[in-house]
């Protein structure tokens, strides 16, 4: 048996001094308190593993003992020792903390039995926080969530890409993360302590995007009042987030393909050379090598961007992770909104299981968010997501809901009906093919 770090709180010296002896004998570190006041003292000098605590006391009894311990230390196990006539009184105990209670008498096997069983409920609390620990880890990166393999290589050539300087073109569906990407490389590299600038290609008009990046001098032209610096200057010692690259015209692309390959540029109006020591990450949702193809996209500046390809999966193709990413945003927007939801239901979960989700991430956050602040109920139902509104508004044999309808009537039909070898067809458990049965008010032939 593993030994352990116990207090006795007790009036009785007689007591005190025969549960410490038997204590002792089976190897346990043992200290002893005359009155609620001392223990608590001695609480305060040291942490205790498990507390043996009598109920009644003079002065602070075992319950304001019990209170005060399990404020400051949660963890300790607390067993309060109690006569016959005092058992309502400990079960009371119980359900303010304690973990057991003792009645007197009892014998030293009674007491070690109880002793070895808190040992053994207190091992394994350490070992599932260990593991909750190793598994938010392994599901928690930065602010990136995942706990399916394709996200998994993706967090660990982050960090394999993250000890170097070297160029790296995140690609990705809109939605997918690219700037949360980004932003993990950046603050696990040597950089993290300089300036994450972003520039976002597709949103700076063109004739504008020369100053955005490179700065202008005062009067280069008619709205320059004065000396302004670029995104390159105020990357320096950081990192450059070229987001949707694919959106810049030709012209700034040669300019760009110039800054990277020397690091010198002038800013707008200006003859002094400039220099900036930055690293560059940048970050699209087309197809880069088509563009090159149709003469959209430089081939050299491709290659220059591409020295590291990161690219993330989009959400259909990781739906394990469509439940971490769902309980992930419920929490947060709970906390952000004081919306009284206490959870996704499982139809509305099956749904979303079965949802494509082509915005990504992103519309998946968009979803959870509606659904906690405009939900009249503290479950969230398939009848709160936009995806199944969406779904059961479109008109058409070419929804998405209309296409889903067909397909389950044919099974069933393939099937003769019977929900057990339908639901294995359509891989989903029962539940889930009754609820879809009721959705789309199917019904079996007579």
């Amino acid at each position: 048996m593993n030994h352990s770090r116990i207090l006795i709180v007790d009036d009785e010296l007689i007591m005190r001094e025969s549960l410490a002896g038997w204590l002792e004998r089976d190897g346990h570190e043992v200290a002893t308190a005359a009155s609620g006041e001392e223990g608590l003292e001695r609480c305060r000098q040291r942490r205790f593993d498990i507390l043996l605590v009598d109920i009644k006391m003079e002065g602070i009894s075992g319950l304001e003992v019990l209170r005060r311990v399990k404020e400051s230390d949660p963890d300790s196990a607390v067993v309060m020792i109690t006569a016959y006539g005092s058992i309502r009184t400990a079960i009371e105990a119980m359900k303010n903390g304690a973990f057991d209670y003792l009645l007197k008498p009892f014998d030293p096997n009674e007491l070690g039995v109880l002793i070895e069983k808190i040992i053994r409920h207190q091992q394994q609390s350490r070992e599932n926080l260990f593991l909750r620990e190793q598994y938010k880890e392994r599901t928690r990166f930065e602010n990136m969530i995942g706990q399916s393999a394709a996200m998994q290589r993706v967090f660990d050539l982050i960090c394999d890409v993250a000890a170097t300087d070297s160029t790296v073109l995140i690609s990705g569906e809109t939605g997918t993360g690219k700037g949360l990407a980004a932003k993990a490389i950046h603050s696990q590299s040597r950089r993290a302590q300089g300036p994450f600038v972003v520039v976002n290609c597709g949103a700076i008009p063109e004739h504008l995007m020369e100053s955005e990046l490179f700065g202008h001098v005062k009067g280069a032209f008619t709205d320059a009042r004065e000396t302004k610096k670029g995104r390159l200057e105020l990357a320096h010692d950081g990192t450059l987030f070229l987001d949707e690259i694919g959106e810049i015209g030709m012209r700034m692309q040669i300019d760009l393909l110039r800054v990277l390959e020397d690091r010198v540029f002038y800013r707008v109006g200006g003859t002094q050379p400039l220099e900036a020591d930055f690293r560059v990450i940048a970050a699209t949702n087309r197809n880069l090598e088509q563009a090159i193809r149709e003469g959209r996209f430089r081939e050299d500046l491709y290659y220059r961007l591409n020295v590291v390809g990161l690219g993330l999966p989009p959400l259909r193709q990781r739906k394990q992770d469509i439940p971490l990413l769902a309980e992930h945003f419920l929490c947060r927007f709970v906390q952000e909104t004081h919306r009284p939801v206490d959870r996704i239901t499982r139809e509305a979960m099956d749904e979303m299981m079965l949802y494509d989700w082509p915005g990504n991430v992103r519309e998946m956050q968009n979803a959870i968010e509606r659904a906690v602040v405009v939900g009249k109920s503290r479950l969230i139902t398939p009848l709160d997501l936009p995806i199944f509104r969406c779904e059961t508004a479109a008109a058409g044999p070419r929804s998405l809901a209309a296409a889903e309808k067909t397909h389950v009537r044919q099974v069933l039909e393939e099937h003769q009906w019977n929900i057990a070898r339908s639901a294995r067809a359509l891989e989903i458990d029962r539940s889930t093919l009754y609820s879809k049965i009721k959705r789309y008010a199917l019904q079996k032939p007579a």
